[in-house]
């Protein structure tokens, strides 16, 4: 690994401590931030650019997210599951107005919703933390440690975006109320519907890889639960020790596939913000959620069942498994 790239490693696991270590020490839960992991994976990690937004947007759109998600929670008599679309509606709305693709909005929105968050402790803090990896962006890019991100340029959003969020909404309406009823509230955690977001709107590479998508969400929701579980309930560790251990071992999973996905750091810490009663579940309750996003994406939004065959198996096989067999067939062939 590069000496550069070492560094964004090693600055991106002191800001998660630092979100952590002030959560811990202040007993504000709210502080605790997962779509920071996002953000810092997405501008800091990945040497390109990953959404089309300039870096006051991204400041101002998180900002204003989470003060829409705290007035939700306190302000709004309408049922759980409408309160979440609204969420999820005002995080849609927000993208279109302003030309942006910063998808992690969504995640800002609904997390206190979802968590019933009242306390303005939450948008503070992610005003705080948004200005913070941006600060570190511009330096690593003024110190050559990063590459300067170029120009976004936006396009006016017209009628099939319009068409396309209210889908999106649609889904995430449905799929909400199917888990509220059997009493599955993890398959809606908002790093899903951030990845279901993505895979629809996105033209990144990943879209076209849904079981290294399914993968990695999969691993990431693993990992923070058994980190949490283990290390929190049973041997009393402090959050920041917990907090080092899901973010290296996220980093050296993308570091060792080569390829990276924002939403699955999000959703490696959601279990540090969760109460213990029936966390055990959350592993299998994200995977059947992201199953479920995944599958509509692909299938309603993408149309995969109109692709070749060869271009499926393609598409299903997750890329260290192609690579294998790659080798595999170089041998046999020399």
């Amino acid at each position: 690994m590069e000496a550069k790239k070492k560094i964004r490693y090693l600055v991106s696991l002191m800001m998660i401590l630092i979100m952590v270590g002030l959560a811990e020490w202040t007993g504000e839960k709210e502080i605790l931030f997962p779509e920071m992991t996002a953000l810092i994976v997405g501008l800091l990690i990945i040497d390109k650019r990953v959404w089309n937004v300039s870096r006051w947007q991204i400041i101002l759109l998180m900002s204003l997210g989470a003060v829409a998600g705290i007035c939700i929670v306190r302000y709004s008599p309408l049922y759980y599951v409408i309160n979440l679309c609204l969420a999820f509606a005002f995080a849609g709305a927000c993208l279109l107005m302003s030309r942006a693709t910063l998808i992690p909005l969504i995640s800002a929105c609904v997390l206190p919703v979802l968590l019933h968050t009242e306390s303005v402790i939450y948008p503070i803090a992610v005003f705080s933390m948004s200005t913070m990896v941006v600060a570190v962006q511009i330096i690593m890019e003024r110190c050559r440690i990063r590459s300067r991100i170029p120009e976004n340029s936006s396009v006016k959003p017209g009628k099939r975006e319009l068409f396309r969020w209210f889908s999106l909404l649609c889904f995430v309406g449905l799929i909400s109320m199917f888990a509220v009823s059997t009493d599955y509230p993890y398959m809606i955690l908002p790093p899903l519907m951030v990845t279901f977001a993505e895979m629809v709107n996105s033209k990144a590479g990943f879209r076209n890889r849904p079981t290294q998508v399914f993968l990695f969400l999969t691993t990431a929701a693993t990992l923070g639960t058994v980190f949490q579980i283990i290390g929190y309930r049973h041997l009393h560790l402090p959050a920041t020790v917990i907090a080092l251990c899901i973010a290296a071992s996220l980093f050296f999973i993308f570091e060792w596939t080569g390829k990276y996905f924002a939403p699955a750091g999000a959703l490696a810490f959601i279990p540090m913000l969760l109460p213990e009663e029936g966390l055990a579940w959350l592993p299998l309750q994200a995977s059947i959620g992201a199953a479920l996003f995944i599958t509509i994406a692909m299938v309603v939004f993408q149309k995969c069942y109109q692709w070749s065959r060869a271009q499926i198996i393609f598409c299903a096989t997750p890329t260290l498994l192609r690579e294998y067999m790659n080798r595999r067939k170089r041998k046999q062939q020399s």
